[in-house]
């Protein structure tokens, strides 16, 4: 989707694209600032554009139709004898036009099923000016989330339905038939037409509700504010909702019926989240009212959709059931409604002009909720939860498949393959490398700038580096370039640090840290690097042109990448190594989390023997911060997972997980203590987690009294359910079948089907695989119970996922389908998956869209690398050490 403009049209069109009259518009620098953008993609011709659209609505949720009218005012740009926008699963009825020269109807309607457009072509041209185009059209209610969706839900009356819609990525054109893109702000006006009994929820406040004959109610919601297509949102069902007012704003929480009490922490938490927000961006929060709706189901690829004052989110990412919530959990309800509310600013008051630079959403609403989380709740340490995020992108961006974060977007399947951990993690590392490097005074007033500057508006990446350079008085485009518009994680080495005069005297060199490529030609970047010795002071540093000598306070162990601002790997020499690793204690937590996921990684890519991030688990201090020993456990499993087939060598591992972990879990408990810390009862969690994972005796053992004892409640209930379910045997996976199909909680029910799909056992993995089609399982909980066995047998899943390939695609929203199958078989260590993949490839994914499938080799290919070339060295130090 980012091909360049179809017509030299385009700077006129931008400077003409209007916000309608809307009132909440009125003091929007849009217009202007849109004419800036120097060329905005498209797939629509540039001859016309919306001004304001009116949509009315009509669900029929039984037999998943919906009836609908769109009456949109328009501005035809140049003369032309058709009109073309986009519609995708719409059945039109009567087309007309009114505007100058009558009332007139196409003379013909064609859809493009491919291209997802419709085209309405007149017998005579239309001359320049304004236009009403009116459409009625029928569609389709969707079981995924694209479009109009519903979902289902147990209740003491029977299944109920809840509707409700997704338009992110390019999902909009299957409500309303309109311009998806989102350079084309137009306020809008929808209607819709309820059951009685129903609420319906929408971007903006109910203007007008009206009874009409037949138990049904006509709903009309205040025109919104002009926006992005993607952002319009509809909900309808039985539904709670529960309110407070914080910033000048109501704030709700919106659930099906009976559940509204379960949003109370969630509704508490973003009425912390706005004020903070109103005062960072220096712009009130714009809409009369922010509801957060609660979805039953779920998704494989999102948790929650950022509408304009309409968040909507899965369940299991908003509501507290104090049976099931675990303290993660709670975190994490935090921390993604801060990701959404964060977008109501940085992506829906002001937008990206197109798909290819999603990052400027998703990056910074990540550094975002990461800043206000941390701001609002410095007791969870979720600055610390950078490194792990950081080490999410660079798997991705270290191997041939990467892409820059600035990316090229050209059809509909590479929109929603845009979200990655490119676009949320690096985008975010990115952003934390430069505000560190300016100053966070100077970059929050250089995004304030931004915001003012292009409110109801559409930017592109440029447009914010030029704020941040103005508020700084300091050069960073170059740098945010390098970072941006060109893939790949530099490599810093560290050639030397020699002590002279009470100073340390470094020498620097820039290479590329690279996983598949290692004797490709290294890219060039801008580093900002920050270097310390232990207990010294910091030195700052931009490694320009490949190398950088410097000079660095104190002598002593030299630690680069001090705080873990940047965004580049770290290789030291051997003897360096070795003086940190002596002295690792002694680190500050971020800094032992850097060092390990250095350490690791470029162990398993070769630059080191991958021992040495043994050495440094052995070195972790018994009083190390949670987040350490979270990390240490994962990359214990990690090896574990190696192993796949060595009952021998696995035994070993975990002899030595259970030596490093269970010493840290006797003291933590397996209840909470009083007055611990909130990262302590995560901890808690997570280590029973890994090391039941491993098999460790005395965990399984008290996983499965605790279990025996039931019923389970609480936060380790997920954590002992997952165990036990691992080692379930076919008595015991029937058993908890039964459980889910009788469970009336949905939150439950979920959680239940998709431990099914964990069964170490293969026949049971093959069993998970047959019911997740067989219909019992809620529509949207089918691919998670697939996916759940990827997990453990991905072989398994892929080759069932590809002879049911319908049927599974039916079960994955449609827009993402080219990623789902794809990447089943991507945890394989069969090298005849390759040839699979790639076969599935060939067959069902265009050029354009077989990325995943890419990445699902690469994966692999690394996977089969490290098995031949790295497992040795760690089979050796374990021999040694483990026994």
């Amino acid at each position: 989707m980012r091909a360049r403009p179809a017509t030299s049209l385009l700077a006129l069109t931008l400077a003409s694209l209007t916000l309608g009259a809307c009132t909440h518009a009125t003091t929007a620098s849009g217009p202007a600032a849109n004419a800036h953008l120097p060329q905005v993609p498209t797939q629509l011709p540039r001859t016309a554009k919306p001004l304001h659209y009116r949509i009315e609505a009509t669900p029929d949720a039984q037999n998943l139709r919906f009836s609908g009218k769109t009456s949109v005012d328009i501005e035809v740009l140049q003369a032309t004898d058709a009109i073309t926008l986009n519609a995708a699963d719409l059945q039109f009825g009567t087309v007309s036009l009114s505007g100058p020269g009558g009332l007139r109807s196409p003379a013909n309607v064609a859809t493009n099923e491919t291209a997802q457009t419709a085209t309405f072509t007149f017998t005579e041209p239309l001359a320049p000016g304004r236009y009403t185009l009116d459409m009625l059209y029928t569609g389709r209610i969707n079981t995924q989330a694209a479009g109009l969706f519903a979902l289902d839900y147990p209740s003491a009356g029977g299944t109920k339905r809840a509707l409700y819609t997704q338009f992110e990525a390019p999902d909009a054109r299957r409500f309303f038939p309109g311009w998806d893109e989102p350079i084309y702000r137009a306020p809008y006006d929808l209607t819709v037409t309820v059951p009685a009994n129903q609420t319906a929820v929408s971007n903006m406040p109910v203007a007008k509700r009206e009874d009409l004959p037949d138990g049904l109610a006509r709903v009309t919601f205040e025109t919104t504010p002009s926006m992005s297509s993607y952002l319009l949102f509809l909900g309808m069902g039985e539904f709670d909702r529960i309110t407070t007012q914080a910033g000048g704003t109501e704030i709700g929480v919106v659930t099906k019926k009976g559940d509204g009490e379960k949003g109370r922490e969630a509704l508490a938490g973003s009425a912390r989240i706005v004020p903070y927000y109103n005062d960072y961006f220096g712009v009130p929060y714009p809409l009369p009212k922010l509801d957060n709706v609660a979805g039953p189901g779920s998704s494989q690829f999102f948790s929650a959709m950022e509408n304009w004052g309409a968040i909507f989110t899965f369940e299991n990412t908003l509501l507290v059931d104090p049976a099931i919530t675990t303290d993660a959990d709670r975190q994490r309800i935090f921390e993604v409604a801060a990701h959404e509310i964060a977008h109501q600013w940085f992506g829906n008051l002001v937008t990206m002009a197109w798909w290819g630079d999603l990052w400027l959403n998703e990056g910074f609403a990540s550094w975002m909720a990461t800043k206000s989380t941390d701001a609002l709740n410095p007791q969870w340490e979720v600055l610390l939860a950078r490194v792990g995020g950081r080490e999410g992108a660079m798997r991705l961006d270290s191997v041939a498949t990467t892409h820059p974060v600035v990316q090229d977007i050209n059809t509909v399947e590479q929109a929603s393959q845009a979200f990655d951990a490119i676009s949320y993690e690096k985008g975010e590392a990115v952003i934390t490398m430069l505000e560190d490097y300016v100053g966070a005074d100077a970059w929050r007033a250089g995004v304030r700038d931004y915001i003012s500057t292009y409110k109801y508006g559409n930017t592109v990446s440029d447009n914010l580096w030029g704020k941040v350079e103005k508020a700084a008085g300091k050069p960073i485009t170059a740098i945010a370039h390098d970072f941006t518009l060109q893939p790949g994680v530099p490599l810093i080495r560290v050639e030397s640090a020699t002590c002279e005069g009470g100073a340390t005297q470094v020498r620097l060199s820039q290479g590329e840290f690279t996983r598949d490529r290692m004797d490709k030609q290294p890219l060039r970047w801008r580093v900002p690097v920050i270097a310390a010795t232990l207990g010294g002071r910091e030195a700052r540093q931009l490694v320009e042109g490949g190398s950088a000598a410097f000079t660095v306070p104190g002598c002593g162990p030299l630690l680069v990448n001090s705080g873990q601002a940047g965004y580049y790997r770290t290789l030291y020499t051997p003897a360096m190594l070795d003086q940190l690793t002596a002295r690792y204690g002694g680190l500050e937590p971020i800094d032992q989390l850097g060092l390990l996921a250095d350490t690791w990684s470029l162990g398993l890519a070769g630059y080191q023997p991958a021992s040495e991030a043994l050495d440094l688990i052995a070195a972790v201090p018994d009083n190390a911060n949670p987040r350490v020993w979270s990390s240490v456990g994962n990359i214990l499993s990690q090896i574990y997972g190696m192993y796949e087939g060595d009952a021998a060598r696995q035994a070993q591992v975990a002899r030595y997980a259970s030596a490093r972990l269970s010493s840290v879990l006797n003291r933590l408990g397996w209840e909470p203590r009083p007055n611990e810390r909130e990262t302590e009862a995560v901890l808690r969690s997570s280590l029973i987690s890994i090391l039941g994972s491993v098999g460790d005796p005395a965990v399984v053992a008290e996983a499965n009294r605790r279990y025996a004892a039931g019923p389970l409640s609480g936060p380790l209930r997920s954590a002992i359910l997952g165990v036990v379910a691992a080692n379930l045997d076919a008595k015991g996976w029937e058993a908890l079948r039964a459980q889910a199909k009788g469970e009336q909680n949905k939150l439950v029910r979920s959680q239940l089907y998709r431990l099914l799909g964990s069964a170490k056992d293969e026949a049971l993995a093959r069993r998970a695989l047959d019911l997740a089609l067989s219909g019992e399982p809620d529509a949207t909980d089918s691919s998670q119970i697939i996916a759940a066995v990827a997990a453990g047998h991905p072989d398994l899943a892929f080759d069932f996922a590809v002879r049911n390939r319908e049927k599974v695609e039916s079960l994955v929203d449609v827009s993402s389908r080219s990623r789902f199958i794809a990447q089943l078989g991507g945890g394989s260590a069969d090298p005849a998956m390759i040839a699979k993949i790639e076969d599935f490839a060939s067959r069902y994914l265009t050029p354009e869209s077989r990325r995943p499938a890419d990445q699902a080799i690469v994966s692999i290919r690394d996977r089969l690398k490290v098995l031949e070339s790295r497992l040795p060295d760690i089979s050796r130090w374990l021999a040694a050490r483990a026994g």
